[in-house]
């Protein structure tokens, strides 16, 4: 790797995120409602044998489920449209939009009790799997949902509807959530049995997935947030991960490469959104001097079903809204556009996290050199000569190289680019790759010469690694744990 591509690596890594914490309840507002809560946004060319033609774009949703969380567990919002968008060109807009809208129908299902059927608290009474509509008889709950392909702006672009290549339908199953090995005895193979083959419009074929999954992030969670409360420069495996045994939603894509890309460039940015019609956003009490007046937000779609969608998540890189953009602020990021991000640039200009760290641990002195004009070109733009479109709107949107070959798992380096392994993060975003560790090290100044980050050089680590493990094959993310277990 040429030391400027480096150079840009590492800055890039320190203006895309800036913080130690995937973005779980990142904003005061989006606390009040889990299921439109993103979590994480993983972009990569899938490293599954023989799918190297692929990408993966995996949105998760509904942070911090226990596997124990009965009775109603963690099934998605009817009433929202969750997005994931794909920007090919660098103008900050969307090129392509996947949309997702769910549908929950409660069965109802009841026993006899003094010789009246009496309707049953619980979500199945009864085991069921292994495919999606064995023992439906004994759920009380079947969960599914459509999906539908908009090419141009996702409010006046041409929608149309995916096909389940497997079933020939436009309706695609959901699996219910873990419960428990008496339930769902072999829940791996019931999740698999939910992996389609997707027709999209215009395109050849891919795959989705959508369901519980094993949370794959990995971090001191509780440690951060008292004060940092753990070793800095520690041993990198010496901490606890407090997502361990949590539970996340996925829904997952796989997408033919030549679907994404435009003509003459590699380059792909991608994004989450989660959306409710306006009568929903009742009065969302903006914290501080934001308001939610989201900036081309609303409108997305007909105005139907009790008013015009207004977004109230947005993710793309993680940690972004949870400790780059200030409290006054959160809100608004989270129903803004990424065309409209330069009302927040002064954020990343003058990065608040390394004068807290530097209060919190006095030998480890904040760079300070300002503005810092190197994070805002790579935070804005991606990474000249590695992950940049010519001619880049700047915005905050997870960019990956489809040209660049994809590392099988095996062989992936968790400090990802900056560690030579060119397939990882912030070219796009692998399950495995150590993000915190990278944006930590690099947050304090390793690019700068000492002269204005005098800690720049010492190895930043949260403590955790990756111990969950990872599957080679889509949707990559692990069969989630029993609730009985």
């Amino acid at each position: 790797m040429s030391p400027k591509i480096l150079s840009g690596v590492i800055t890039a890594l320190l203006a895309s995120t800036a913080a130690y914490a995937s973005s779980h309840r990142e904003a005061p507002f989006i606390t009040e409602m889990p299921k439109v809560d993103a979590t994480d946004v993983y972009l990569f060319r899938s490293y599954e044998t023989g799918r190297d033609g692929f990408v993966t774009i995996i949105a998760n949703y509904q942070p911090l489920q226990d596997p124990s969380g009965g009775p109603n567990f963690f099934f998605l919002d009817p009433e929202a449209l969750y997005e994931i968008h794909v920007d090919n060109n660098g103008d900050a807009q969307e090129d392509l939009t996947f949309q997702f809208r769910f549908n929950n129908a409660f069965q109802s299902r009841a026993v006899p009790v003094n010789g009246v059927p009496v309707p049953v608290p619980v979500l199945n009474i009864g085991p069921f799997g292994p495919t999606p509509e064995a023992n439906d008889a004994n759920k009380n709950l079947i969960e599914t949902y459509t999906l539908n392909v908009v090419r141009g702006n996702r409010r006046t672009g041409q929608s149309q509807a995916a096909t389940n290549m497997t079933g020939g339908t436009s309706s695609f199953r959901k699996p219910l959530d873990n419960y428990g090995v008496k339930s769902v005895p072999d829940y791996e193979q019931y999740a698999n049995n939910h992996i389609f083959r997707l027709g999209i419009p215009g395109c050849s074929e891919g795959r989705v997935f959508v369901g519980q999954r094993r949370e794959g992030f990995f971090i001191d969670v509780g440690g951060v947030f008292d004060l940092l409360n753990f070793n800095p420069l520690g041993p990198r495996d010496g901490g606890p991960n407090q997502l361990l045994n949590k539970s996340v939603t996925s829904i997952a894509l796989e997408i033919p490469t030549a679907c994404l890309t435009a003509q003459g460039s590699p380059i792909v940015g991608a994004w989450t959104t989660a959306s409710l019609r306006q009568g929903r956003v009742l009065n969302p009490r903006p914290r501080g001097s934001a308001t939610l007046t989201p900036s081309g937000a609303s409108g997305v779609g007909p105005s139907v079903e009790g008013g015009a969608w207004t977004q109230v998540s947005r993710l793309s890189s993680p940690l972004v809204n949870e400790l780059v953009i200030g409290v006054p602020d959160k809100d608004r990021f989270n129903a803004s556009e990424p065309r409209n991000d330069a009302q927040f640039l002064p954020y990343v200009a003058n990065p608040t996290v390394p004068e807290i760290i530097e209060i919190l641990y006095p030998s480890a002195i904040a760079p300070n050199q300002f503005p810092r004009t190197d994070l805002v070109s790579a935070f804005l733009t991606g990474i000249a000569g590695a992950n940049m479109p010519t001619g880049v709107t700047p915005a905050e949107i997870m960019r990956l190289n489809t040209g660049t070959p994809p590392t099988a798992l095996g062989s992936q380096n968790d400090l990802g680019f900056i560690a030579g392994d060119l397939a990882g993060f912030p070219n796009g975003r692998r399950p495995g790759d150590d993000v915190v560790d990278i944006e930590l090290r690099v947050l304090m100044g390793v690019l700068l010469p000492p002269a204005v980050a005098p800690a720049g050089q010492l190895p930043f680590t949260d403590g955790v690694r990756q111990t969950v493990p990872l599957r080679a094959t889509f949707p990559y993310l692990n069969t989630p744990l029993p609730g009985k277990n």
